[in-house]
């Protein structure tokens, strides 16, 4: 994991505080922009205000919160989500309509404007490129977080770097819970959002820790242009790379979680077919709970992908549980060939990855989750108390 990102790009600038459950990042960055948000049918405040301004496609500026999600508060929340936008503006000296605005934490909760207003007044006293900004920047959007998740693609031309935060209610449908993604290479508008639907769905849309999608998941990405052009197809490929990082961050730091699950599914008709194979698989509560049992399993595996809606045939599947460094086959063809001592030993670590080969076309794809703990109960039991 490193903790040198948003700093690895030009033209950014960013920093944050924390305050028991609250806290506020400031970023700092003018460009060409694009955004990708839940697909809930209940989206909090500030993704619907982002829906209609990042059609602009022009961002100087993101705020975003943590401790008060802004979702279902209707109107009022509407209005407190512009108004998050205008003290980020008035404290920056830019216009309103050019912020992006994002929060996370409890729904059903109204925003502390006045907090907000206090704290975005002392963050913007500290923006600066550097790593410690960017730690406070990506500490304060976590909430059950146990860790800040950064990462950063440098080519050596370009720079493609991002903060995130996500441990709980996260099967996205869009992109993560929060993200923010700079890049400093020059994308026009339409470029830049295809780039990020195509690394999101090869991403975040693969990362699946409880199966809840969030109200209010949002990935931004904001082009400076101070690199310069650079060509289309290396940006997409270190956009997808940076997120990828990204997901499996959050993927390792579910809820409660201990161990990092991978599950890569080919020989699959088509890319989509082989990434519903792996997300059903990895979200399913019983592969989830074998694997923090470090109990090989294989037929719970065998069966989620069954489920998937995706056509094959189970008599000509092959499976393979490896620790990364130890692979060791359980399915061979449909055979039963597992030495079940050494497939549990290789579940010791903390990842474990399992190869499913369906034999029904030349695709694959890879998604990631965290097993399924009693830890995970005792979060979110008490999460609002």
């Amino acid at each position: 994991m490193t903790y040198k990102s948003i700093c690895g790009v030009e033209g950014v600038t960013t920093n944050g505080i924390r305050e028991g459950k609250f806290g506020l990042a400031l970023i700092r960055a003018s460009g060409v922009a694009a955004g990708v948000f839940t697909k809930n049918l209940v989206r909090a405040a500030p993704v619907e205000l982002m829906r209609e301004r990042i059609k602009k496609g022009k961002l100087e500026a993101v705020i975003a919160n943590s401790g008060c999600a802004n979702a279902y508060t209707g109107t009022r929340g509407y209005s407190d989500a512009q108004r998050m936008g205008v003290i980020a503006a008035e404290t920056l000296d830019i216009e309103p309509d050019s912020v992006g605005v994002a929060s996370t934490g409890v729904i059903g909760r109204y925003l502390d404007l006045p907090l907000i207003g206090r704290q975005c007044h002392d963050v913007a006293k500290g923006l600066m490129s550097s790593e410690s900004a960017e730690t406070a920047a990506a500490q304060a959007i976590m909430t059950t977080d146990t860790f800040p998740k950064h990462a950063l693609v440098d080519t050596g031309s370009f720079s493609v770097g991002g903060i995130t935060k996500g441990s709980g209610m996260i099967a996205p449908n869009m992109g993560t819970m929060l993200a923010f993604l700079y890049t400093d290479a020059a994308m026009g508008q339409k470029q830049l959002f295809r780039a990020l639907m195509q690394a999101t769905r090869r991403s975040f849309n693969r990362v699946v820790v409880d199966g809840d999608t969030s109200t209010n998941d949002i990935a931004l990405c904001t082009a400076t242009g101070e690199a310069g052009k650079v060509k289309y197809h290396e940006f997409c490929t270190a956009l997808e790379d940076c997120c990828r990082s990204l997901a499996q961050q959050i993927a390792a730091d579910g809820e409660g979680a201990t161990k990092l699950i991978e599950v890569t599914v080919r020989g699959a008709p088509d890319e989509e077919a082989a990434a519903e194979v792996a997300r059903t698989v990895i979200g399913s509560p019983l592969v989830k709970t074998a694997v923090y049992g470090e109990d090989p399993n294989w037929g719970r595996v065998v069966a989620a992908a069954g489920r998937a809606g995706v056509a094959f045939d189970p008599n000509a599947v092959s499976f393979w549980i490896s620790d990364g460094t130890n692979r060791h086959t359980l399915v061979k063809k449909g055979e039963i060939v597992a030495d079940l001592i050494k497939a549990k030993a290789a579940m010791h670590g903390r990842k474990v990855i399992f190869e499913l080969d369906l034999a029904a076309g030349a695709e694959k794809a890879t998604a990631w989750g965290c097993d399924l703990t009693e830890k995970y109960v005792e979060i979110n039991g008490r999460y609002t108390t």
